[in-house]
């Protein structure tokens, strides 16, 4: 018997669809973490966004941090993944520090400020604010879920 196995399967209902986003926590010498305040919802968050197909996740993080910050980055390491179960949306985030540039709002930002650890936990929401503290520690990645709101399992 001859069975045709391939690495792809066909779209069906059950198959889940997931999107990649990549972002960057911005560390500078003094401590204090490169953040935005998001212009469509408000929220503060460590610069970043969709990773574009042909992308790899480091560019991408390049990118999306100088789109909305101004700022140039040197990425060092990915520090966590990060799945949103209730958006299908998972996060790669690499610490990174800077090489240029200077602060400057876009439309995707209405604030860029660098904040203190002690900032981060108290202006942004604890999916956000994890990415940062997980991002200052020098241990192996981490790899959470949330549902939008509250880490899972925590």
């Amino acid at each position: 018997m001859l069975m045709y196995m391939s690495n792809s399967r066909p779209q069906t209902p059950s198959t889940p669809l997931h999107s990649v986003s990549v972002a960057g926590v911005v560390i500078r010498e003094d401590g204090r973490v490169l953040t935005i305040r998001r212009a469509d919802n408000g929220t503060w968050e460590p610069p970043g966004g969709v990773l574009e197909l042909t992308e790899a996740p480091e560019d991408g993080v390049r990118r999306e941090v100088y789109e909305e910050t101004g700022i140039k980055v040197q990425v060092d390491r990915l520090t966590g993944v990060y799945k949103n179960t209730a958006r299908g949306i998972v996060a790669l985030v690499f610490r990174c520090h800077a090489e240029g540039g200077h602060e400057q709002l876009s439309e995707e930002s209405t604030a860029v400020e660098w904040l203190t650890p002690d900032e981060v936990t108290s202006r942004m929401a604890e999916v956000y604010a994890v990415r940062v503290t997980d991002a200052l520690l020098n241990d192996a990645p981490h790899v959470r879920a949330h549902d939008g709101r509250k880490l899972a399992n925590r």
